[in-house]
């Protein structure tokens, strides 16, 4: 049995390693959605809204950054549309989503590997709030230069304020456990214990790679600036449904 009354643990904002170890322990595809087990509802609300906002056709060639467990790739494909493709962070999710027939690579966002000019359609929802902000620029700049001349682009939950992280950090692993057994359940408890179990079995240091830290937050008038210097020309901005403290941009690429 593991000692827990004074072996430290640590906690990384690395979110390409938060998305690895999702990965790794997914029980459902839904996991690399990142909003939770119960959410399958909400999230494929939020993606039917996408479709809307972006009015998907028949002829577009659509690139979704950030594809999740797949679903708007699996809408835009009952749509029937000319080419879809998802990017995901890491080799781990991508293996995933292609067991279900998809075309999914990875790929990080300052670095898309695809052509220019090759999508009429660009998704990029809940991805760029935990990208660092230094790269949000290139970031931007990539998605132009994916994009066809007049495509639509949408760039969605982005933050409007700076926002506190909702995980509480723990420095011993009995504060760990304790936390996710009364709040999180017998299961996470559990899960938690094999995963402390396996680190000191294997000599690897307790790390916990949370995924709530956000990198990057803008009020409307600096991102909507920022994606002007990138050849993105504003169509709407809306304050997105969940969660509320987030805005959704609809822009365009100027030919």
């Amino acid at each position: 049995m593991i000692s827990q009354n004074s072996s430290s643990i640590t906690r990384s904002d690395d979110y390409v390693e938060y998305c690895r170890e999702t990965a790794a322990h997914a029980h459902d595809l839904h996991d690399l959605a990142l909003r939770g087990r119960d959410k399958k509802a909400i999230t494929r609300l939020i993606h039917q809204h996408i479709v809307e906002a972006v009015e998907l056709r028949s002829d577009d060639d659509l690139v979704d950054i950030g594809c999740g467990d797949g679903t708007l790739l699996r809408m835009a494909a009952n749509c029937a549309v000319h080419s879809v493709i998802g990017l995901l962070a890491t080799e781990e999710e991508v293996a995933l989503v292609r067991r279900t027939g998809l075309d999914v690579r990875q790929a990080l966002t300052d670095r898309l590997p695809l052509a220019d000019a090759s999508a009429s359609v660009v998704v990029c929802n809940s991805v760029l709030l935990i990208v660092p902000r230094e790269l949000i620029p290139a970031s931007l700049r990539e998605i132009s230069r994916i994009a066809k001349p007049e495509a639509r682009i949408f760039i969605g939950e982005i933050p409007f304020a700076e926002q506190e992280d909702p995980t509480p950090q723990f420095k011993t692993r009995r504060e760990t456990l304790s936390f996710l057994y009364h709040n999180r359940g017998l299961r996470a408890w559990l899960g938690m214990l094999r995963r402390m179990a396996w680190w000191q079995i294997s000599g690897r240091p307790a790390i916990i790679h949370a995924g709530t830290a956000i990198s990057f937050f803008a009020p409307p008038e600096e991102f909507i600036a920022t994606a002007r210097n990138a050849g993105l020309e504003i169509v709407r901005y809306w304050q997105s449904d969940y969660p509320r403290n987030r805005n959704n941009y609809l822009f365009r690429k100027v030919a």
